[in-house]
């Protein structure tokens, strides 16, 4: 079979697309043929090798820890999934990933993908859209009536966490470029501040109860915005380099994202998405051949949106 893979940490001209063996599944395992794959930023932090502790993967690695597919072969004792299954998940963070034309999966992270929507889409779905979803709910304790303000939500999770925020019921701020404003916008933000045209924190009027932010920001500039949350408020933060920061005198909450694969709370997204609730937001569709171009233009040049990744089948 066709990969993306990589023998040595490096830029992204260690990317070898190439044959590998095709996989075969373990115990509690499926061999999916893979649909599509998504590039997330953490691709390129694991092949630059700066995610070593976190994730030990094993060289040669091949990339992409979103996979749509179709299950091709069942491991032992694997139950609830059937040959043929349209499927999509959240792989784990250190093992093969999906950048190829078969891989192996967990069948318990896997759940049917949504019915209305290409499944070559479908692989927008699952890291970012639980990474928003846990940051808001589980760990924001975001409800109805409150004000979130969403920092970066032009990227690929900022998509999701407007729209969840949006239907949750809260009132949604979100910094965003002139490019993204109009997306974000449409997603079900309230207000959209341009951050690259003045100082986001004076652009907001009033305290918000959530802080989540999704960019790279400075973190004196995280610190200025946490001071917009009222007491007894949260700031949840997904840019692991920096700490979410905190205030006990106020009862303001730091907390970093680690987003964990769950298939029970992935099936209700694509419940949303079934119902018209959710939107699956693609910036751009490449093919697998194309990986290592794309890996060399986001280190250069913030990728905008969620770029998805076809995998054409097998000759």
């Amino acid at each position: 079979m066709k990969a993306v893979r990589f023998h040595t940490y490096g830029d992204a001209d260690v990317l070898r697309y190439e044959d590998v063996a095709v996989p075969e599944p373990g115990a509690g395992e499926v061999r999916l043929r893979v649909t599509s794959t998504s590039f997330n930023p953490v691709d390129a932090g694991i092949r630059g090798g700066g995610l070593q502790e976190p994730f030990p993967v094993q060289l040669p690695h091949t990339p992409g820890i979103d996979v749509a597919g179709t299950v091709e072969l069942l491991g032992d004792g694997v139950d609830g999934v059937a040959v043929g299954d349209r499927v999509i998940g959240f792989l784990p963070m250190a093992a093969p990933g999906a950048s190829a034309e078969y891989v192996v999966a967990p069948a318990d992270v896997l759940t049917a993908a949504p019915a209305g929507v290409d499944l070559v889409d479908a692989a927008a779905l699952p890291s970012v859209a639980l990474t928003a979803q846990q940051a808001l709910f589980e760990l924001g304790d975001l409800r109805a009536g409150q004000r979130v303000l969403i920092t970066g939500a032009g990227g690929a999770v900022g998509a999701y966490a407007v729209q969840l925020a949006h239907g949750a019921g809260a009132h949604v701020i979100a910094t965003a470029s002139a490019r993204s404003a109009e997306r974000v916008r449409a997603a079900g933000a309230d207000e959209v501040i341009d951050h690259t045209a003045g100082d986001v924190s004076a652009a907001v009027s009033e305290p918000v109860d959530l802080l989540l932010n999704l960019a790279p920001i400075e973190p004196d500039e995280l610190a200025r915005q946490a001071a917009l949350v009222r007491d007894g408020g949260a700031v949840v933060n997904t840019t692991v380099w920096m700490q979410a920061p905190s205030d006990e005198a106020r009862g303001v909450r730091g907390l970093n994202v680690f987003v964990r694969s769950d298939a029970a709370q992935l099936a209700q997204l694509v419940a949303a998405v079934d119902r018209g609730d959710l939107h699956i937001d693609v910036s751009r569709r490449i093919s697998l051949e194309e990986l290592p171009a794309l890996h060399a233009e986001a280190a250069t040049t913030p990728v905008s949106g969620k770029v998805v990744v076809s995998v054409p089948a097998a000759a």
